[in-house]
């Protein structure tokens, strides 16, 4: 019943009637408002079934029970209420408000519809009103609707409490992540005008290769070679680019390079890494308790990490003085570590870098944090999500060294833009730009054989 509801919405308000040249909307607006009704109406529904339930079933017996007796004894449960209620209702509409109930009691009820469609990326709640998802990059409005605030309230608390994290009015926002390493952001009132907003970035079941990432356009395949040759041979890269132009679904992939036989240790502020290797570390930041104390930074677990025996290092994303760590361990041996910073541009995120190193509170020289950066860094990779929804790699960057002050580097390939579509796809692919970079014997060195055209210039396609 829910569903129809909100799959008819769209069409069903789009029909007005056109008389002597103008619109009469009201048939619209009365279907709308009896479909709102409904929707309140199979709301308020629900909410009586919910809790009903939660008065009868043994909570803590619920994850011992298998899915099909569970969802049997939920139907008879419902089916005995609907009774007593002397409430008629369809079949399918029966069924369909025991997969929501069953939700509400497992899972994060409205939500798990868009969690389990593989189509949707983020899911982004305005309010407990207004969901809205993103499909193959572009934004889109959906039916989905929470009771009320508290209802919403109880999601995002469930979300949170799993992962050991609180949100309150002491502490009105919160990073956390669901089981499958789908990242999670919420915040609450007071900060939160119109009342709680919560964003997830899903991420997909199964981890994309960068086969994967080349079929779908992020880039070509001389590409993706090239960056799988710069992780096999140890070279420190650093992942470039705007919120979600996929800075994480590429650290992913590249990881698939390392050899197995090599110690990782991951340090994240919400764990969402899916390397596939056996001999991971995952380390997490924590935040400060009720107390104000206790919190641990990403910079506690870069050190920490150091005394762990690491042969790389790989930091989610670096947003402050952890950046001046990291760094360090570069330098130091840790050879093969990768992370991610936001940036426009490759040359804006070296600036980022020497920004971040600053925040540490010392009195560096410009030019003793730029050295570090040139030393530590290899390979600046630059990603964005253009206009078209499509996410891309931009550029593949080799620092070359310093002249002067001046951190230098050379574009090794570029995306050259060749045109767009009447559908507003945007045309190009990623050219080499014929340089060969010094890299290149590093990578013969550690016995990386690359086909001998592979830096040599192309010409981009229409």
């Amino acid at each position: 019943m829910f569903r129809d509801f909100r799959n008819r919405s769209k069409e069903d308000t789009s029909n007005v009637l056109h008389l002597n040249g103008r619109e009469n909307v009201a048939p619209a607006a009365d279907h709308r408002i009896k479909i709102d009704r409904a929707l309140q109406d199979h709301l308020e529904l629900k909410s009586r079934m919910h809790e009903a339930l939660l008065d009868r079933l043994n909570l803590s017996m619920i994850d011992k029970v298998e899915q099909a007796e569970l969802r049997r004894q939920i139907a008879a449960l419902v089916s005995q209420m609907l009774e007593a209620e002397n409430t008629p209702i369809r079949s399918d509409a029966f069924q369909e408000l025991v997969d929501e109930l069953i939700d509400e009691v497992l899972g994060l009820g409205p939500l798990e519809p868009l969690l389990a469609d593989p189509t949707v990326n983020d899911i982004l709640v305005n309010s407990h009103k207004q969901v809205y998802v993103e499909r193959h990059g572009v934004l889109e409005a959906t039916g989905v609707r929470f009771r009320n605030e508290r209802h919403l309230l109880r999601i995002i608390d469930r979300i949170v409490s799993r992962v050991g994290r609180r949100i309150d009015e002491s502490q009105p926002w919160v990073d956390a992540r669901l089981e499958d390493g789908s990242r999670v952001n919420a915040i609450i009132r007071p900060c939160s005008v119109d009342g709680p907003a919560l964003s997830i970035r899903k991420f997909a079941r199964n981890p994309f290769t960068m086969q994967s990432l080349v079929d779908q356009g992020t880039m070509t395949p001389k590409a993706a070679m090239l960056l799988e040759a710069l992780v096999s041979a140890r070279l420190n890269v650093l992942i470039s680019g705007g919120t979600g132009s996929g800075k994480t679904t590429l650290l992913n992939a590249m990881s698939s390079q390392i050899d197995g036989r090599e110690r990782i240790v991951t340090i994240e502020d919400a764990a969402e890494l899916q390397l596939q290797q056996e001999h991971v570390v995952r380390l997490e930041t924590r935040p400060a308790n009720v107390e104000g104390s206790g919190a641990i930074s990403q910079r506690d677990l870069v050190r920490n990490a150091l005394r762990m025996r690491p042969d790389r290092i790989i930091v989610g994303e670096v947003r402050g003085p952890e950046c001046f760590d990291m760094l360090q361990a570069m330098n130091t041996g840790h050879d093969g570590s990768m992370t991610t910073v936001h940036a426009n541009t490759a040359r804006d995120a070296l600036g980022r870098l020497e920004q971040m190193v600053t925040m540490m509170g010392s009195d560096l020289p410009a030019r003793t944090i730029r050295g570090q950066i040139a030393a530590g860094i290899h390979v600046v990779v630059q990603l964005s999500r253009l206009s078209d929804g499509k996410r891309r790699v931009m550029s593949i960057s080799e620092i070359t060294g310093m002249e002067g002050d001046v951190v230098t580097m050379q574009d090794i390939m570029v995306f050259r833009r060749t045109g767009r579509t009447e559908a507003g796809e945007i045309l190009g692919q990623n050219q080499v730009t014929g340089i060969r970079p010094r890299c290149a014997g590093h990578l013969t060195a550690a016995g990386i054989d690359l086909p001998a055209d592979i830096f040599q210039r192309d010409e981009v396609t229409a």
